[in-house]
């Protein structure tokens, strides 16, 4: 993993303005602190920073290969897993490799199948590759969106980077926000719209697209679609083609030169990797190490709720000593994750999930004294329906995303002035509908398959993004590299086909999973409540974090001005509700308060 930054002007080929790239580059260098390097050439500047995973003696970027008396360079952030299979491939077209780096590998795959590239890579990926002899730049991003890709263009300038940290470096690229930017902001995050930034500049490359930069223009166009199809499978052939699949998405993720390790919660989709992790790397004389979070004062503090009915401690603690791993519990001291909350702001550039932020910055930086690599389960519940919108319908046709309990529990906080309300609550009621019209279907299919397609389609283009966005970012800025093997795409595409009754049997949610991986797991691991990524419930972080807010309110900054003051009072001695997902309640929304605050004063946010 690493970071990649770049700036092009083809109308001006003599000046690179490779100091300024270079100096952008130095905001990511997080991502990538191993080796930093440069390419400059006909009105190109790439910038790239590495955390270097495989070959990390040769495999240095940005990298070059001339082929056919073209030279061609790359700068790459991402893994591919199917590397070995494509240089078999690829030698028989002409490549010649030099180093066992997949960097390499995806260089030689742009080079021999051009646009086609991307649609040959098992892996998550951004990057971009130089043809300096016809002066073009070809742009990818992976399916699902598992690695960043931003831009922005000013006038004949094209920028591009793999956090917004370093595209605002660049003075032609303001820290502005519309009205839409601030709509996002205060009715979706820490979810954004899939190509619209905050930011009025910048952009984001949508996951499975493709772009190519030439002095005739920038265009982008889909690379890879997911497709909806009949699927005639019986619940046994489906389970066994899940485990089949899953099994080899987990085996491939497994190859690292540095030290690897398995996150491990205890719930299903953690415990499924490590288990099948375990089987693996013991046939290779390996040991499997895992970690498992807390928080001080959970045990305490902690009281059951439909979202959240157990705790993760004694499980994950059971299922690493059955399964004989090496496992490390990491427990986040209540004020260091109060103190990280500004940090986490700027690992992601954008007021987030709080402490579900800044305690996963804590343990990382945690884990990152130990391991470089790990494996984590995000995006098994949105693939397999584990969230309460696909089997409540009500929750999916409240004609707005289904995650935000209350759509104003925030914006109604706010000078209604400044948020123009009404106005931002149509407008984002008209982006979730033409999103839901968006959904592939098979036609005559049962309202129920439908529907999950539906909960499917829209989680994996929102809820999914943010929670892969949370994991790069807290990661990377510890300089840990994160591999989700439930991120396969043809984990989802086999997946979004089976009917509903199957993935829901016995009115059991990821029942499909379930099933797939029985005989792997012990049946009060594999038959447990879903439980999400724990939170903090001890009443000293209300206590801290309110206290911050006072002092942010006592600054004069955005919140003094914009607040409505007797409605915040209302929501500070009111119930303490669930908001946003399964975990935000009222600390969570005080602390985000206090984040969206330290935003506008760190990056000088101008609303326009």
């Amino acid at each position: 993993m690493c970071s990649i930054n770049g700036y092009i002007d083809f109308n001006d080929l003599k000046h690179s303005r490779q100091g300024e790239v270079l100096a952008a580059g130095r905001t990511l260098q997080h991502r990538g602190p191993d080796a930093s390097g440069t390419h400059a050439f006909g009105g190109v500047c790439f910038c790239h920073n590495r955390l270097a995973v495989m070959d990390p003696q040769r495999g240095h970027q940005p990298m070059s290969v001339i082929f056919r008396r073209k030279r061609y360079t790359i700068v790459y952030n991402g893994e591919i897993y199917n590397s070995g299979e494509l240089r078999r491939e690829l030698r028989r077209e002409g490549a010649v490799f030099l180093t066992d780096c997949d960097t390499e590998t995806v260089l030689w795959a742009a080079i021999i199948w051009g646009e086609e590239a991307p649609s040959h890579l098992n892996g998550i990926f951004a990057f971009a590759v130089h043809n300096e002899t016809d002066g073009t730049v070809f742009f990818a991003r992976d399916r699902l969106g598992v690695k960043p890709f931003f831009y922005a263009q000013v006038g004949g300038k094209f920028y591009f980077a793999s956090e917004v940290k370093a595209l605002l470096y660049h003075p032609e690229i303001p820290p502005e926000i519309d009205e839409v930017g601030l709509w996002q902001l205060l009715f979706l995050t820490p979810v954004t719209l899939p190509r619209k930034s905050v930011f009025r500049h910048i952009r984001s490359l949508l996951p499975g697209y493709c772009a190519t930069l030439s002095a005739e223009g920038f265009s982008e166009k889909p690379y890879w679609r997911l497709e909806a199809r009949e699927c005639r499978d019986d619940a046994r052939t489906a389970s066994d083609t899940v485990r089949a699949l899953f099994t080899d998405a987990v085996t491939r993720q497994l190859g690292s030169d540095v030290p690897l390790a398995v996150l491990l919660s205890g719930g299903l989709d953690s415990s499924s990797i490590t288990a099948i992790a375990e089987r693996v790397l013991s046939a290779e004389g390996k040991v499997t190490h895992t970690y498992s979070f807390e928080y001080e004062g959970n045990q305490e503090s902690f009281s059951a709720t439909l979202f959240q009915p157990q705790g993760d401690d004694e499980f994950a603690k059971g299922l690493a000593e059955a399964l004989g791993t090496s496992h490390t519990v990491l427990t986040a001291p209540t004020a260091a994750v109060a103190a990280g909350l500004f940090d986490a702001v700027c690992a992601r550039d954008l007021p987030g999930q709080a402490d579900i932020d800044s305690s996963l910055l804590w343990f990382c930086r945690e884990i990152k004294k130990r391991h470089t690599v790990v494996l984590s389960g995000e995006c098994s519940d949105e693939i397999f329906g584990g969230y309460p919108w696909f089997y409540r319908p009500e929750m999916l046709y409240r004609d707005f995303f289904p995650w935000l309990h209350d759509p104003l529990a925030r914006v109604s906080l706010f000078d209604n002035g400044i948020t123009k309300c009404d106005k931002g609550l149509e407008f984002l009621r008209e982006v979730y509908r033409s999103t839901l019209a968006e959904c592939p279907v098979v036609d005559g299919e049962k309202e129920c398959d439908r529907v999950a397609r539906q909960a499917t389609w829209l989680s994996t283009r929102y809820f999914m993004a943010n929670l892969l966005e949370r994991k790069d970012r807290m990661s990377m800025r510890s300089a840990v590299e994160v591999r989700v093997p439930f991120a396969d795409h043809r984990i989802l595409e086999y997946v979004f086909n089976v009917p509903w009754d199957i993935k829901f049997e016995n009115g059991v949610e990821k029942a499909l999973l379930r099933r797939a991986m029985t005989g792997y797991l012990p049946d009060n691991v594999l038959w447990r409540k879903k439980s999400p990524y724990p939170k903090t419930h001890s009443k000293e972080y209300e206590i801290l974090v309110r206290g911050m807010l006072r002092e942010r309110l006592a600054r004069g900054g955005f919140l003094a001005q914009a607040l409505d003051k007797s409605r915040l009072n209302a929501m500070l001695e009111g119930e303490n509700t669930t908001w946003f997902g399964q975990l935000m309640s009222r600390p969570q929304l005080i602390a985000w308060l206090c984040q969206l605050d330290f935003f506008f004063e760190k990056y000088r946010v101008k609303l326009v």
